[in-house]
């Protein structure tokens, strides 16, 4: 699980950054921006939200894996391929 170490401190990094992402938005909101703008805020919000939920769902694959077999480097590395292929099309 130390893999995983680096990862989660990643995603909550990005946590973070969509929190501000989110202020940013509610901000917007307050200030009476047009809809468009807050519109394309929302949209980046969900995409980094997206991306962290397949991180996430990486670890999860991961974890059942290692569950009923020893995780090899050839598995851990098709985990990731899926899961950047999953973030890149979400």
């Amino acid at each position: 699980m130390d893999k995983w170490v680096k990862k989660r401190k990643d995603l909550t990094n990005r946590l973070r950054r969509i929190e501000g992402q989110i202020r940013g938005i509610q901000r917007q909101l307050e200030n009476g921006e047009e809809c468009e703008a807050i519109a394309a805020q929302m949209a980046a919000a969900r995409k980094a939200m997206d991306k962290a939920f397949f991180t996430m769902m990486s670890c999860a694959m991961s974890q059942e894996l290692e569950k009923h077999a020893v995780m090899t480097d050839d598995m851990e590395t098709g985990v990731e391929d899926i899961t950047r292929i999953l973030a890149k099309y979400a």
